[in-house]
C-alpha cells in the first residue's frame, strides 16, 4: 500500500508492528454508566497502555481527559456511535461524533456501532456509508462493531451470520471488523476465509482462564485479534489482565501455512 495518512495510522493501531491488535473499549460509561471513578481514569487507562495494549477505545469527551503522554504509546480510537442501557430499543445506535472532531482530537482510528438485524439496521447502515466516506476524505481507518443483533435474530454466533456481517463491514469501506465468536469457536476459521478484513474478536464480559484458551483458539482460527473492555477494567489488576492478553496476540505461535491473518502485513 502507498504511503498515506490512512497506512501510517493502520500501522500504529499495531505496536509491535505484526498486524495483531490488542484494543481495550472505555466506551462503556455512555451504555451502561461509569466503568472507573473519575480520579481514577487516567489511572486506568495508564495500567492498560503499560500492559500493552495497542489502542484504547473512548468518546469523544473522554478522549480529552486521556494525558497525552500515554497516547504517545498507545492508539487512540474514538468512537462515534451511542446509544443506552435504558433505550426503548437499546439495539438502535445513533451518530454522536464525526471523523473531523476526531482528527482534531488526535485519534489514529475512528469506530462505528452496527445491529444487523436490529430495528433500526437501515439508519445504522446508512450512517457507517457516511462515516466511511469521511475516513476517505481525512485518511482515518474505519472500524466497524458489527453484530447480527436484533429481533430477527436467533443465534448471533451462527458463522454465516458473522461472515455475512463482516462481508458487509468490507462493502460500505470499513478496514477492520469488531464482531462476535462463532459457535463452536472453531468455526470462527470459515468467517475469516469469508473476510477480505482482519477480524478482532469481542471479549464480552465473561472472566477466568477459559476466556484465554478461546482467544488462542480465535487467533488460530485466522482472527487478527482482541477487543476486551469488561474483563480489563473489572480487573483487580487491569495492568495484569491486558499484559495476559497481549501475551497472547503478539506472541501466538501460530499453525503451519498461510493464514488470513498475515494477509494484513502488506496491507500496514
Amino acid at each position: 500500500m502507498p504511503l498515506t495518512g490512512k497506512s501510517v495510522r493502520l500501522a500504529r493501531l499495531s505496536r509491535p508492528g505484526d498486524g495483531r491488535f490488542l484494543f481495550v473499549p472505555l466506551d462503556h460509561s455512555v451504555s451502561d454508566g461509569p466503568v472507573v471513578s473519575a480520579a481514577g481514569f487516567s489511572g486506568l487507562v495508564k495500567e492498560i497502555v503499560e500492559g500493552g495494549a495497542d489502542a484504547v477505545v473512548v468518546h469523544k469527551g473522554r478522549a480529552r481527559m486521556i494525558p497525552p503522554d500515554l497516547l504517545s504509546r498507545c492508539s487512540l480510537v474514538v468512537h462515534l456511535s451511542a446509544s443506552t442501557a435504558h433505550a426503548r430499543d437499546t439495539d438502535a445506535k445513533v451518530l454522536v461524533g464525526d471523523v473531523e472532531e476526531a482528527v482534531r482530537l488526535g485519534a489514529d482510528a475512528v469506530s462505528v456501532h452496527v445491529n444487523v438485524g436490529s430495528d433500526t439496521e437501515a439508519a445504522q447502515l446508512a450512517d457507517l456509508g457516511t462515516v466511511s466516506a469521511a475516513c476517505e476524505r481525512f485518511g482515518v481507518p474505519l472500524m466497524a462493531m458489527i453484530y447480527p443483533r436484533g429481533p430477527r435474530i436467533a443465534d448471533p454466533a451462527v458463522p454465516e451470520l458473522i461472515a455475512h456481517a463482516a462481508n458487509i463491514a468490507a462493502d460500505l469501506g470499513v478496514d477492520i471488523v469488531k464482531t462476535v465468536l462463532a459457535a463452536p469457536a472453531e468455526r470462527m476459521a470459515e468467517v475469516v476465509a469469508a473476510s477480505p478484513l482482519p477480524i478482532v474478536i469481542a471479549g464480552g464480559g465473561d472472566s477466568g482462564r477459559e476466556f484465554l484458551a478461546l482467544a488462542a483458539t480465535a487467533l488460530d482460527a485466522g482472527c487478527s485479534g482482541l477487543a476486551v473492555g469488561r474483563r480489563v477494567f473489572t480487573s483487580p489488576s487491569p495492568e495484569q489482565a491486558v499484559r495476559e492478553l497481549a501475551a497472547i496476540i503478539h506472541g501466538h505461535v501460530l499453525p503451519s501455512g498461510p493464514s488470513p491473518r498475515s494477509q494484513m502485513a502488506g496491507v500496514l
